[in-house]
């Protein structure tokens, strides 16, 4: 599903997705109230999400979506790179955020990559995110981070490379492993801190003082 208060962007996305064997746009929505009511009734499996939007901002629709339960992936677009909005939409539960700029080909992967239920932030944006706008970002549930002392040393070592922004490659040639082992890790951490996906873990590992953002 589309959601942008511009029509025209819209369109164009369609085109692009349209040419696409395996993806369907099935609606459009103009504003977050709509989304998040077509959410509900179409249950897409991505929803392509602006941020600032009339009646309802991405944010607040991100929220309303995941907080329902809903069996749909959010993907945020912006055209603001380094938009502190998208720190609070990654905690809401998006699943990534992809400049609107970004090429046909790069879409569409990571339309496919979020289906898949991976993350499509590049580590080292969401890194510049973080260090840019952790610390003036309050949860806004007020809870408290969920503890890492439930993971082992080597989880917690992989935890914090991944928030540094290495891929598992970069990890499994760090630590002299295999990536599989790597993928295992990253899962095990996953499951063990009741986190969707590489994004929820970046930002745990920040909020728990884990890796500290750089001055």
């Amino acid at each position: 599903m589309l959601v942008d208060d511009q029509p025209l962007l819209r369109t164009g996305f369609r085109m692009v997705l349209g040419a696409e064997s395996d993806i369907d746009v099935v609606s459009e929505a103009g504003d977050g109230i709509e989304a998040v009511d077509l959410a509900r009734r179409l249950l897409p499996d991505v929803i392509l999400m602006d941020i600032r939007m009339p009646r309802m901002d991405g944010v607040a629709a991100t929220k309303a979506i995941v907080d329902a339960k809903l069996p749909v992936k959010v993907l945020i677009l912006t055209t603001f790179d380094l938009d502190e909005y998208i720190v609070g939409a990654l905690r809401a539960g998006a699943s990534g955020f992809l400049a609107k700029d970004v090429p046909a080909d790069d879409l569409v992967s990571a339309i496919r990559s979020v289906a898949a239920g991976e993350a499509v932030v590049a580590p080292r944006i969401l890194r510049r995110l973080l260090e840019k706008f952790v610390d003036r970002l309050p949860d806004p549930a007020g809870d408290t981070p969920t503890s890492i002392e439930v993971l082992t040393d080597r989880e917690r070592e992989v935890l914090m490379l991944v928030a540094r922004g290495m891929s598992n490659a970069e990890i499994a040639k760090e630590l002299t492993v295999s990536e599989t082992t790597v993928k295992t890790h990253v899962g095990h951490v996953l499951t063990k801190l009741g986190l969707r996906d590489r994004v929820q873990a970046v930002v745990l590992a920040y909020e728990s003082g884990l890796v500290k953002p750089s001055r």
